[in-house]
């Protein structure tokens, strides 16, 4: 899908409208708030997306190399962008955006940036299963208790981080019995989406499901606090299953607009660019230029995920792999 941003293409001289291509794996709703006011502040460069998810996107762009379209990658989650990086696809970023975000919440190379996050939780519903009842360990989801009444979005690209750091804490033979346990408990309940697992558990279809914290805020901004007949749950503090996802923005080395690509990635950290994630119905915490949430989320520093970072959720590949061996994807 595309987002017509009309313009004549040109290099990033010559005083004439440049015209660069953004491949987004965010939401379309975020994507075109910032869109917006970028171009809002930046009248000489209109922006040019097209929407699919982060893998996708991954294969395309190895597969283009040099040829590809793109000027900028903005995805849902790190590993996307960690995949682009081991390559050697992305170009490095200026020192002064890298300097908007925290370095935690960016490439250690220094090859793309960090620009918002979420929390992964639990969503349910009090009158298929009461808040004491659900579990407070990533890895009690596999319990045999909860057969029947678990849903999760085994494909999204927001499941792998989860994956990887239960890898982490507990290793590979572990993790794909706590897979196995899921697999289990979840049949007849796994969801193409998050979006569907958070509106499936609001409906009372099934009691919990794992998801991203801004999946519930979007539905109750969508259908009223009255509709909502749902609540999220925090993981124990420090758990596996209590992980910071961020969402970031690369430049491809590939890029015929390199000037106009990194204005856009800087764009995006700064203090304009986090206040429309702040102030839209991202419901994602902004991570650039010190600005805060002004959504009733629990805020940010006040998050006590498993201390994981970038570099250790890596690529993905190791959480896919396992996933596969389990055969859920």
């Amino acid at each position: 899908m595309l987002l017509a941003a009309c313009g004549t293409p040109s290099g990033d001289s010559g005083g004439s409208t440049t015209t660069i291509t953004l491949y987004s794996g965010q939401h379309q709703q975020t994507t075109e708030a910032l869109v917006a006011g970028f171009e809002h502040l930046h009248p000489d460069v209109k922006v040019l997306v097209r929407f699919d998810d982060e893998d996708t996107f991954d294969a395309e762009i190895v597969t283009e190399g040099a040829r590809s379209p793109a000027d900028v990658i903005l995805t849902e989650n790190s590993p996307a962008l960690e995949f682009l990086q081991q390559r050697g696809l992305l170009a490095k970023i200026k020192a002064s955006t890298l300097a908007s975000t925290p370095a935690a919440y960016n490439s250690p190379q220094g090859d793309w940036v960090g620009v918002s996050a979420r929390v992964s939780v639990l969503v349910y519903n009090p009158s298929l299963i009461t808040r004491a009842e659900l579990p407070s360990g990533v890895l009690q989801l596999a319990n045999p208790r909860y057969n029947g009444k678990l849903a999760f979005a085994q494909g999204e690209t927001d499941f792998q981080p989860i994956v990887t750091s239960v890898l982490r804490a507990y290793g590979r033979a572990r993790t794909l019995s706590w897979l196995a346990g899921l697999k289990a408990n979840s049949t007849g309940h796994v969801y193409p989406d998050n979006e569907t697992v958070t509106n499936d558990v609001n409906r009372g279809l099934v009691a919990f499901g794992v998801i991203n914290q801004y999946y519930w805020y979007r539905l109750r901004a969508q259908i009223g606090t009255g509709n909502m007949r749902s609540a999220i749950a925090y993981f124990a503090p420090h758990d596996p299953g209590y992980v910071i996802d961020v969402s970031g923005a690369g430049v491809l080395k590939s890029s015929k607009h390199l000037a106009a690509a990194q204005e856009f990635l800087q764009y995006l950290v700064s203090k304009q660019g986090e206040e429309v994630v702040a102030h839209s119905i991202s419901f994602e915490y902004p991570l650039g230029s010190g600005v805060t949430t002004t959504a009733p989320e629990t805020p940010f520093a006040d998050l006590q995920p498993y201390p994981i970072d970038v570099a250790e959720l890596g690529t993905g590949a190791q959480a896919i792999a396992l996933l596969r061996a389990e055969q859920m994807l």
